[in-house]
């Protein structure tokens, strides 16, 4: 079972191909997402046990001292960031009763805005976009209860506003069926 997820956003490509060898040296970790991103940035994305991922993590940053945008490490994932970041989740049609939208300057940041949204409300996780065609931002899209729309997208706005990364926060209650036109 794979507990944690740890993710390190570069400035350099080449730089990101020296992390990305560092941490899969590392520790026990297997290579999520490993690319170059829009605005020519790299991102590596690795998961595993919580000790492994951290210490790939820690070498990773070690790696590239003066190259980090942002990096993060998630013990706990919750499952729902994996489906959502592989945009493999399906919504019924007529069960959103609201849309909730978080957009963040990192990808990094992302992340775990949408770990915190999944786990502080009932909200169905079915789309995390990072960097590409965004100029390196990321954003989730959540569904819900306008109640649990507006729980998830405060808890995601809150853990990314620390970080001075929040773009925007949405809730959209009612939201027309042509904005889930390609989930349903």
């Amino acid at each position: 079972m794979l507990e944690a997820i740890g993710m390190i956003e570069l400035t350099s490509v080449g730089i990101g191909y020296k992390v990305q060898d560092a941490m899969l040296k590392a520790a026990d970790v297997k290579l999520v997402l490993g690319r170059t991103i829009c605005s020519g940035k790299y991102i590596n994305v690795v998961t595993g046990q919580v000790a492994a991922v951290q210490a790939a993590v820690e070498a990773g940053l070690n790696a590239a001292p003066d190259g980090v945008i942002d990096s993060i490490l998630i013990p706990n994932i919750h499952p729902s960031v994996f489906q959502a970041l592989g945009q493999s989740v399906q919504i019924g049609d007529g069960n959103q009763k609201a849309l909730g939208i978080v957009e963040t300057f990192s990808t990094a940041s992302v992340l775990e805005a949408a770990d915190a949204a999944a786990k502080a409300a009932g909200v169905t996780l079915f789309r995390i976009h990072i960097a590409m065609a965004l100029g390196g931002k990321g954003f989730v899209l959540m569904t819900g209860s306008v109640a649990d729309c507006q729980s998830g997208v405060n808890a995601a706005a809150e853990v990314v506003r620390e970080k001075g990364l929040l773009v925007s926060a949405v809730v959209i209650p009612g939201p027309s069926k042509e904005l889930y036109q390609e989930y349903i």
